[in-house]
């Protein structure tokens, strides 16, 4: 039953999106807020979502716990899987953004880098959406 409330308050919050953001943007909050979801009920506590570096450049899409580790992951949403998994859209410049945003996050938040670790979450738009979560994609030490 629950579910079915959240996947409602996804819609409405999703077609708010659209009147104020460009398509794409929309369905990645929407993708986001799937993610989200999903990262919860698997055990991880949330606590950023969007986080941008001081100077603007770089963002990661969530931020959170897992038991001691700083996981810091990506959402990359598609509306079909018809030209590949949407993870192959992250490519090397997307990593290093990526791993020195969350230099920063981790060092502001006194967070060793051995306990950070790097994950994707895809989201399919099927019906229902189609999820799927990797773990530990790139290690901390490549940046």
């Amino acid at each position: 039953m629950m579910g079915h409330l959240y996947e409602f308050a996804d819609v409405l919050r999703h077609h708010g999106r659209k009147r104020h953001l460009a398509p794409d943007l929309a369905t990645g909050r929407r993708g986001e807020d799937i993610a989200h979801r999903y990262l919860q009920r698997a055990g991880i506590i949330i606590v950023a979502r969007n986080y941008r570096m001081a100077s603007g450049h770089g963002e990661v899409d969530l931020i959170g716990w897992e038991r001691d580790t700083l996981v810091f992951v990506e959402v990359k949403s598609r509306r079909t899987d018809e030209y590949g998994s949407p993870d192959r859209a992250i490519g090397h410049q997307k990593e290093s953004n990526l791993i020195r945003t969350a230099r920063e996050y981790a060092r502001q938040a006194e967070v060793p880098w051995e306990k950070v670790r790097f994950d994707v979450v895809n989201i399919v738009f099927s019906t229902p959406p189609l999820v799927t979560h990797f773990r530990d994609v790139f290690g901390p030490s490549a940046a």
